[in-house]
């Protein structure tokens, strides 16, 4: 079997839904669920959508975690540490958290007023570094950034360009396949 670049399972940026950064996040929730509701079902939906600058460059994502979280402004103010995003918190701190923060105070009142005062570009996702992969490498080394990182997928670029967006589904879907192709 010949060795899997990341260019061979990414889907391409043409291929991906996008929204710009000026956006409403009302705007970009109606553009996510319009592509889930579209979506190939011979695929995986879309979890996220990419997040165009005014010159289409892609600059971020938005998931459907930053929605949740873009709705109640209080979690501006929950900046937890790499160590905390890997405990597992109890009810009762959970539930501590949410009275002390005063977070969702007003469970989804005025939902729609809400998503259209708040833009894209304030509560997207920027990656960092260690979240971008080039179309040529491959297949171990994605999986490999992956895995370390706890990346639910990479932006894949050549030439300083993102050219497309590497999905932990989609990698695991070509280890499926490979495993099936197998002879022990």
């Amino acid at each position: 079997m010949q060795s899997l670049k990341v260019k061979d399972i990414m889907v391409p940026t043409s291929e991906y839904t996008t929204v710009s950064e000026d956006s409403s996040l009302y705007q970009a929730i109606k553009i996510l669920g319009n592509a889930q509701a579209e979506f190939n079902q011979a695929k995986n939906k879309h979890r996220a959508i990419l997040v165009l600058d005014s010159e289409d460059r892609v600059v971020g994502k938005l998931s459907q975690i930053d929605v949740l979280r873009g709705l109640e402004p209080g979690y501006r103010d929950v900046q937890p540490s790499a160590e905390i995003k890997h405990w597992a918190l109890s009810k009762e701190t959970i539930t501590n958290m949410m009275k002390d923060l005063q977070l969702w105070q007003r469970p989804l009142k005025d939902i729609c007023k809400k998503s259209g005062r708040i833009y894209v570009r304030d509560i997207m996702y920027t990656p960092a570094e260690g979240e971008y992969v080039s179309q040529q490498a491959s297949l171990d080394e994605a999986i490999h950034q992956l895995v370390i990182g706890h990346h639910q997928s990479l932006l894949v670029v050549e030439d300083n360009n993102v050219t497309g967006i590497l999905r932990l589904t989609d990698v695991f879907n070509s280890i499926i396949q490979i495993i099936n192709e197998c002879e022990l």
